[in-house]
């Protein structure tokens, strides 16, 4: 009897170890690590509260694993903001006042009121062409004024409104098309100018039926087809927030946890300093460390340097590595996103086999955070998480599930 007890004590030890070592392949040889003590890497959507943007620091201090990737959203808004500048003191003040009444009338497509991104462009825009109040909300904006081609005029945000689609999903392409059918109707030639949070809803402003010819456009992301925009003459500027560095450190940050490195050398191994195996990436990326956040850098794009961010360019600082296959789960908060879904994942993908990670990439409708949450399952199979929300605040919601 004594014989048949050791022995289903030894099985359902050695079944607790194959359920909790993730990797099946792998678990026998290597020491079993729990779910709450694997790398979590937040990406795209930084943990914040969505009013007043503060990064949610219990979230980001889960483990001394957790990170956020993403880009310089300030200073990406400041970006955009000069871009739309240093257009306008080369434009002809006869030509961009459409009704000759000395003011630039401008409207604006809103992302998300309250996603950090979408406050940073807002901002952006409004300090520099004078209209900022202190405030990112649709609405609120004050008289400015910027230099139109050596004479300093009068600057109006005739109209601004978040992209709301009527399923509830923010940054809206079909919204922007709505809302710029509308504006042309009431507005006329009052607007000189359209300025978008993303090129997404910029795109789809440019589908608008009545969509005003020649009235300068201006978006955010580089999307493939934001650019093809700009070289047919379309779309006259958007940043890009260097997507491929952003995936490519979102997956290197895990890739370097999950080979033991730590503290400042899981941020700085393969980023800003070759790792282990040759590979760096070549744009420019910067370390936050009291937000513990990695951030790329922006560049604006427009007519003159278009083509230096055609579609299919890859970092060829990254090569085929010879680590170990590690299996990630990766949630993206909407599978609709034009940026995510056009840009992102594709990156994704590209690099993720260079760095031998075995990536599981699972989308939810932008909308419900059971979307995404409904699929953060089977967590004891995987190695590490790259975790994308529907809602900024939503970080714990993912981490309560690592502790079981």
């Amino acid at each position: 009897m004594k014989k048949v007890i050791v022995a289903m004590v030894m099985m359902a030890m050695l079944c607790t170890v194959v359920f909790a070592g993730g990797n099946a392949d792998t678990a026998s040889a290597t020491a079993v690590v729990g779910n709450a003590s694997k790398p979590v890497v937040f990406f795209n959507r930084q943990p914040s509260d969505p009013v007043s943007g503060e990064i949610d620091m219990e979230v980001m201090n889960w483990n001394d694993k957790t990170f956020y990737v993403g880009f310089d959203a300030a200073g990406g808004g400041a970006v955009q903001g000069q871009l739309i500048v240093d257009y306008l003191a080369s434009a002809d003040p006869q030509v961009l006042d459409r009704n000759g009444d000395g003011v630039i009338g401008y409207v604006l497509c809103i992302g998300d009121v309250g996603h950090n991104d979408s406050k940073a462009r807002t901002q952006g825009i409004r300090e520099a062409l004078g209209t900022w109040n202190g405030s990112t909300d649709p609405g609120q904006a004050v008289e400015g004024s910027a230099n139109v081609g050596g004479t300093e005029m009068k600057v109006v945000e005739l109209d601004s409104r978040a992209m709301t689609g009527t399923d509830g999903t923010t940054w809206n392409a079909n919204a922007a098309t709505d809302a710029m059918g509308g504006w042309a109707t009431r507005l006329g030639d009052q607007i000189d100018m359209v300025i978008s949070n993303n090129d997404g809803m910029a795109m789809g402003c440019l589908q608008a039926s009545n969509y005003p010819a020649g009235v300068p456009i201006f978006g955010y992301d580089a999307n493939a087809d934001a650019i093809e925009a700009i070289g047919q003459g379309r779309l006259t500027g958007t940043v890009s927030q260097n997507v491929d560095a952003q995936a490519t450190a979102t997956l290197q940050v895990i890739r370097n946890l999950l080979d033991g490195l730590t503290g400042t050398d899981a941020v700085t191994a393969g980023i800003t300093e070759p790792d282990q195996y040759g590979n760096k990436i070549s744009a420019s990326m910067e370390y936050i460390p009291e937000t513990k956040a990695l951030l790329a850098q922006n560049t604006g794009v427009n007519a003159s340097n278009w083509q230096q961010y055609t579609e299919g360019s890859r970092d060829a600082g990254i090569k085929q590595s010879t680590a170990e296959s590690k299996r990630v789960l990766l949630t993206i908060y909407n599978s609709g996103d034009n940026f995510l879904s056009s840009s992102y994942i594709p990156a994704l993908q590209y690099y993720a086999p260079l760095l031998n990670i075995d990536l599981t990439i699972v989308q939810g409708d932008g909308q419900n955070e059971s979307s995404c949450l409904d699929r953060f399952t089977n967590l004891n199979s995987f190695d590490a998480y790259a975790i994308n929300m529907v809602r900024t605040n939503s970080g714990r919601d993912y981490l309560d599930r690592l502790q079981y």
